[in-house]
């Protein structure tokens, strides 16, 4: 098993580079499926989450090559029809586009229920079949599987109860081959939902209305092959740029789109950071204590639950009292108990939590409960006077492309280290 080791104290200066966007390759790669053809996807993260996308594409057929790092090529004419089993899915969330891909492309799909982070609350994908079905698929579940199977999709008026940027997605997989218009009301206006439909448009679909909260799909026969550079991630972007402040440090962030971040921007800026933005990076540095803010989530273009877990950190750190609130999931204050062992003065109340700034955290032994709380240890071990160890980092994994290096290359004292499993017996010198 493998844990992070940071020595913390000490401030980051320097440049960082930023991925390809993790939420939007997740979609992009399934979208492929739609067209049996050869793709080229630039700004393809190094991360598990995309590297599980790819081999569950290359165990259905496709044929994957690398032409750079973060060059992929996608050969899918190989690609059949297929249960897509629980094996391949259990640690990936966004395994279930393969569901609209699959139903997109042959009418049929039978994908296991999938995997991801786990925010101690129910993730259901409801609204996902709810699309799947006003388009005529028949939903069933057996054994763990979901199984969505139509005659002929047909386009449809399709509303969403509650913003959902999975089923957005999904349902535009699923509709882009169906015959007529289909019409996403309420549909999430993330940058990633954008970053899909210049994608599927590419590929020769008719999709208007991406980053609008009605988004029109005109079903079209045939897709075929493309190149694609995927956007910068959002929310690496963000994290970098929590940190930078968290450790009154000073960090060029390249590799971004300013206009994504504006909702980290803004509340960095009222907690006393300084931002400066640049045509594809930003900067970011801080003097002295700041001062803490109110956090509410919010859909995009409010502030993202992804970044929640970060900016508590920060908060946990600033003058004054602080109120965070996340509505999006269930349960997403986790990670909370990791952080009061370092010396966090937090309160959960319902959806919210009250955050008691202080002058430090200390170092201590903690885990990564899911993806972005992983991210929020790295930033409190960075902030933290003395040594912090993070196990579960596989969650950080998921996410965060060489984030050893890159803190690195900044000042960071951040290793990857070995560590023996609790359960293995080491045995004594003779």
């Amino acid at each position: 098993m493998e844990k992070f080791v940071i020595r913390g104290g000490k401030a980051l200066h320097g440049e960082v580079e930023i991925s390809g966007a993790k939420n939007a390759a997740v979609a992009i790669l399934p979208a492929t499926i739609l067209a049996k053809d050869l793709f080229t996807i630039e700004n393809v993260p190094d991360i598990r989450d995309i590297n599980s996308m790819l081999q569950i594409l290359e165990d259905m057929g496709a044929r994957i090559s690398y032409l750079t790092r973060s060059t992929v090529q996608i050969d899918t004419r190989g690609i059949d029809s297929m249960p897509v089993p629980y094996e391949l899915t259990k640690n990936l969330r966004a395994s279930y586009y393969l569901l609209g891909a699959l139903l997109g492309m042959y009418n049929e799909a039978s994908v296991a229920m999938p995997g991801g982070c786990n925010f101690g609350g129910v993730r259901p994908i409801d609204l996902h079949l709810k699309g799947f079905s006003a388009l005529g698929a028949m939903i069933s579940t057996d054994g763990g599987m979901i199984e969505a199977k139509a005659a002929k999709l047909i386009g449809a008026s399709v509303y969403f109860d509650k913003v959902s940027v999975g089923a957005t997605i999904n349902v535009m997989l699923a509709a882009v081959k169906a015959r007529g218009l289909t019409i996403i009301e309420n549909a999430a206006k993330e940058p990633h939902i954008v970053d899909l439909a210049n994608f599927l448009n590419l590929m020769g679909a008719n999709i208007k209305g991406a980053g609008t909260d009605v988004i029109k799909i005109e079903g079209v026969s045939e897709l075929h092959g493309c190149t694609y550079s995927i956007i910068p991630d959002q929310i690496e972007a963000g994290t970098y740029m929590v940190a930078a402040a968290a450790t009154k440090g000073d960090l060029l962030i390249k590799n971004v789109i300013p206009k994504h971040l504006e909702p980290i921007t803004v509340k960095l800026r009222e907690c006393g950071a300084t931002v400066e933005e640049f045509d594809d990076s930003i900067r970011v540095y801080a003097e002295g204590r700041l001062h803490g803010c109110n956090i509410k989530t919010m859909p995009h273009p409010g502030f993202p639950t992804d970044m929640q877990p970060q900016f508590t950190v920060l908060l946990a750190l600033c003058e004054g009292i602080s109120i965070v609130t996340d509505s999006v999931w269930d349960n997403r204050f986790r990670y909370v108990d990791q952080l009061t062992r370092m010396g966090a003065q937090i309160q959960i109340e319902g959806k919210a939590a009250i955050v008691q700034g202080s002058a430090e955290l200390k170092g201590a032994p903690v885990r990564a409960d899911d993806l972005r709380a992983g991210a929020a240890m790295i930033i409190a071990g960075l902030c933290a006077r003395g040594t912090t160890e993070i196990e579960d980092i596989i969650h950080i994994d998921r996410g965060y492309e060489d984030v050893v290096r890159k803190l690195g290359a900044v000042g960071a004292g951040i290793a990857r280290v070995d560590f023996p499993d609790p359960g293995t017996v080491v045995p004594k010198r003779a």
